[in-house]
């Protein structure tokens, strides 16, 4: 397996709050954390990187050659619970942290499968063949009122509420995660990203940019993309090559 990250300020933010970390769990096994931050001043940037550390540091732990897939779901579980209850305690007890919170995506892919787990709207695709699916489902006000019918996907592009999330890690005492899994082969790829892509490429787009770019500068490619049409937020894309 592959796997490459990049993040970008983007061309109209004044820091970057997003965080990413792609890298090796041993064993063969490869995986990816990428989060958005939330909050004041550097709080955000506080919030996903510190998120990003934190279960970067138990996975490298707790993951083991002869772990089970019932173990590595509850790894990635307690994992990013555990960030959560962190980054929430460091929010109440620092008056400048007050509020922050992170968006965020974590995979793992081992032995021919890919473990998942999301928090906001941050996202994880997966490519397969000619396909494309979003595998995450965005915790946010407006997927919520898309799913009622009370708004169409059309309007959902203007709504005055359209960047409210709806579950953060650190906002609350406790969280429950989603979580995925999936079969993956040789030639799939998962592509994870944080709403700097998502909001302002349509899906059609990123598969044309995925489709006709070699896996090494898929990141850059997306990133470069999305920059050149307007670049209005933080940009964070990884990717996995099985």
């Amino acid at each position: 397996m592959k796997f490459y990250a990049k993040t970008d300020i983007g061309n109209m933010r004044e820091q970057n709050e997003d965080c990413v970390w792609a890298g090796e769990l041993g064993n063969g096994a490869v995986a990816v954390i990428l989060c958005d931050g939330m909050g004041g001043e550097n709080a955000g940037e506080y919030a996903s990187s510190k998120t990003v550390e934190f279960v970067r540091d138990r996975l490298l732990k707790g993951f083991r050659q002869d772990i089970t897939r019932n173990q590595l779901r509850n790894l990635l579980l307690t994992s990013v619970t555990g960030a959560n209850s962190y980054i929430y305690d460091e929010s109440v007890s620092n008056r400048d942290k007050a509020g922050m919170g992170t968006t965020c995506v974590v995979g793992i892919v081992y032995n021919e499968r890919a473990y998942l787990v999301n928090v906001g709207d941050s996202r994880c695709y997966f490519f397969y063949g000619d396909n494309m699916q979003q595998v995450t489902k965005d915790h946010t006000y407006i997927r919520n009122l898309i799913e009622k019918g009370i708004i169409t996907y059309e309007e959902s592009k203007t709504h005055p509420d359209r960047n409210k999330i709806t579950k953060a890690i650190g906002v609350d005492t406790y969280l429950t995660p989603d979580y995925f899994e999936l079969d993956v082969q040789n030639g799939d790829l998962l592509m994870f990203c944080s709403d700097g892509l998502s909001s302002y490429v349509e899906d059609e787009e990123i598969a044309d940019v995925v489709s006709r770019t070699p896996v090494s500068k898929c990141c850059e490619q997306l990133i470069d993309y999305v920059n050149k049409h307007g670049g209005r937020d933080n940009v964070t894309v990884a990717v996995i090559s099985v």
